[in-house]
């Protein structure tokens, strides 16, 4: 029911195939993220039309709401949203963050996760607040943000509800660390996570029916000598495949060696999953480290607030909002076969946006979506003709 073959070598970059009961998945693969069973503003029809082969869910937002019993109830995730393809479902571990320490540092994904970066307004951090998330050696105890009632995450819970909603792939409960956190939290955090994933993999062999696949999660900060040592731990584990997870230090220069250190102790046989990774520039990075899966709100996110991807423009996208575009003929990107390239002007775009119409963030997104999927297919095909490099340098230089 579910395989991973490799199919080709660029140095560190790889070419394969991810077979699941929905389906394959041909990688390395943009994963497109539908936290509450939906990729934000468009359709499963719309992401068909787009190419996306697999979307990720997230099981602490489903839980919330409708709850994983309705979903089960209804037949599973696939069928509840329509989506015959392969999902993923994370764990709720990014929330462990997010809602946890990532408020009391104002450190998050409203900013950037890399603190030493500034966002698009030059402010380093997002606003502090009060922490939803308690940890212990037991599980997480959330403070829902919809309605303030309690919600106790185990590792046997995740999987118990993970298993409910029947996603392909499903991922272990794990603490995701602050790029703030000191080496002291990190550590206790990283062998936290190591007991949650061995009482997760427990859980999921007595529960599981052989229609999913476990993934295990490093993590660690980014501290060499943690990052390493949970690999290590995780890879000798007996999971279908693993992702790699937490803080990725403070710059991109960091999350480069933190992938660096990680990625040559993980199994070869088995897929790589970045997890929250996915802009334009990131890509060819994390391809050519060997990485096979990666997913991101990015584009969607971009694409609400009028910034879409142009591959002639600086750091590959430009704000349609802006004047310039106002009486502007051409497509969002000449080169881009998308509905929306195809179809409308960047004048009419603009115009979507400061009418507040819908329609924009759908447009909008479905471009997105698309350019990435393109990249992509340019990106595995390249890896099997030998010429990844080659490619890169066209985009990149």
């Amino acid at each position: 029911m579910f395989s991973f073959e490799l199919l080709a070598k660029e140095e560190k970059a790889r070419a394969g195939r991810l077979v699941t009961p929905h389906g394959s998945i041909e990688t390395p693969s943009f994963v497109a993220v539908g936290t509450q069973a939906t990729v934000k503003s468009v359709s499963v029809e719309d992401l068909c039309e787009i190419g996306s082969q697999v979307i990720i869910a997230n099981c602490y937002h489903l839980h919330l709401q409708p709850g994983e019993d309705l979903v089960e109830k209804m037949g599973g995730l696939h069928r509840f949203m329509g989506w015959q393809r392969p999902l993923m479902t994370d764990s709720g571990g990014f929330q462990i963050f997010s809602l946890g320490a990532g408020k009391e540092h104002g450190v998050g994904k409203v900013a950037s996760i890399f603190p030493e970066e500034k966002d698009r307004g030059g402010h380093l951090s997002s606003r502090k607040g009060k922490t939803l998330a308690k940890v212990d050696e037991d599980g997480v105890e959330f403070v829902s943000y919809l309605d303030g009632s309690r919600h106790r995450f185990t590792p046997e819970r995740v999987i118990q509800i993970e298993r409910k909603l029947g996603a392909d792939i499903i991922l272990v409960l794990d603490e995701c660390t602050s790029p703030l956190h000191g080496y002291d939290y990190t550590r206790k955090a990283m062998e936290r996570t190591h007991r949650w994933a061995l009482r997760a993999l427990e859980a999921f062999r007595r529960m599981s029916d052989k229609r999913q696949a476990l993934f295990g999660i490093v993590q660690g900060g980014a501290y060499q000598d943690l990052r390493q040592e949970s690999a290590t731990f995780i890879a000798e584990q007996v999971f279908d495949g693993y992702a790699i997870g937490g803080s990725l230090g403070s710059s991109k220069e960091d999350m480069h060696r933190v992938l660096e250190w990680t990625i040559p102790l993980l199994p070869q046989h088995r897929p790589r999953h970045l997890l929250g990774i996915g802009e334009i520039e990131d890509i060819f990075q994390v391809v050519r480290r060997g990485l096979d899966l990666f997913d991101c709100v990015a584009p969607t996110r971009m694409a609400r607030t009028g910034t879409v991807f142009v591959r002639e423009a600086k750091r590959f996208r430009i704000n349609i909002l802006n004047a310039q575009f106002k009486d502007d003929p051409l497509p969002i990107d000449e080169g881009c076969k998308c509905h929306t390239c195809c179809n409308y002007s960047r004048a009419y775009l603009r115009h979507l946006f400061m009418a507040k119409e819908p329609l924009a963030i759908r447009l909008a997104t479905i471009h997105n979506l698309h350019f990435l999927e393109s990249l992509m297919a340019r990106i595995r095909a390249a890896i099997k003709e030998g010429r990844l490099g080659e490619l890169e340098r066209e985009w990149l230089c």
